[in-house]
């Protein structure tokens, strides 16, 4: 046997130059990392802490009284109440709504896959604000269901769908849709035609092969898809802030106020660290969540 045969993979000269070469490509990325998100996030908690808006850009002295303010203050809780619920609410629905488009994409044997997956996430390319925009002409006191209903006698005055919670849950669950869609058809690769037909074999109906074996192996696709709308419903501003007409509150539509209306930046820093600390939360559940399924 050769010396060359008999020195380790790890300490061979080849390995040590794979590690370097590894290290030179990941530096490019880490270092945009660095610039893009961890130093932006490293000033937004400076900023929480900070004693006025100019003391926000460097200097002056820390406090706490932003968070005191929202902490202590009712109207704070209640917007941080009305994100979760916003949030769980577009979750679950636009994943049940999803779930069987996602379902017949994954399983379907047509040539016409890839079309179809392209028209279920189709809307992506059209703005957020533009279908917002289709949604207070459809929802309006004289969108298109109002009208139809008046003029079929249907009710005898305008029904409010906008300018509340109901019109910004709508909009928000056909807006997000499409990534439930994408998430969970990438979950879904644990999905077996043979367990179904196994199954089936031994005399299971339909419900009983989609209870115990269909949905419990899309579960990990369908908690992806739920964590991804949950996180981007509670995040969202554009569409709370037109569908709600300025009467529904949320942690987006109140770190813009604080921001821009009202010029408190440490008090709109503190209010994105704190969604900051919501989207953690639901991460680490997702995270347990997953594992327990897994086990």
């Amino acid at each position: 046997m050769s010396a060359a045969a008999t020195v380790p993979a790890a300490t061979s000269p080849t390995a040590g130059v794979s590690r370097g070469i590894l290290l030179m490509l990941l530096l490019p990325g880490l270092a945009a990392l660095v610039i893009t998100f961890l130093l932006p996030l490293i000033w937004l908690l400076r900023a929480s802490f900070a004693s006025s808006t100019m003391s926000a850009f460097g200097g002056g002295d820390l406090t706490v009284q932003s968070y005191s303010t929202v902490l202590f203050d009712p109207f704070y809780w209640r917007v941080a109440w009305n994100t979760l619920v916003l949030g769980f609410n577009v979750a679950i629905f636009a994943v049940v709504l999803s779930y069987p488009i996602a379902l017949f994409l994954a399983r379907t044997e047509s040539r016409f896959r890839g079309v179809l997956t392209a028209l279920a996430v189709a809307p992506l390319l059209t703005s957020s604000v533009v279908r917002t925009y289709g949604w207070m002409v459809i929802l309006g006191d004289r969108g298109v269901i109002n009208s139809t209903l008046q003029s079929l006698s249907a009710t005898s005055g305008v029904i409010k769908l906008t300018n509340n919670s109901f019109g910004a849950t709508v909009a928000l669950i056909e807006i997000l849709m499409p990534y439930a869609i994408l998430a969970m058809l990438s979950g879904f690769g644990r999905l077996n035609a043979q367990l179904e037909e196994a199954a089936a074999m031994l005399g299971a109906n339909r419900f009983k092969v989609f209870t115990r074996i269909i949905l419990p192996l899309s579960l990990p696709g369908v908690l992806t898809g739920a964590l991804l709308v949950f996180v981007l419903a509670i995040s969202s501003f554009v569409t709370p802030r037109l569908m709600g007409g300025g009467r529904v509150f949320v942690l987006g539509t109140e770190v813009f106020n604080e921001a821009t209306v009202t010029l408190n930046w440490p008090l709109a820093a503190a209010l994105s660290v704190i969604l900051l600390v919501l989207f953690s939360s639901i991460i680490l559940l997702y995270q347990r969540a997953l594992r327990a399924l897994e086990a």
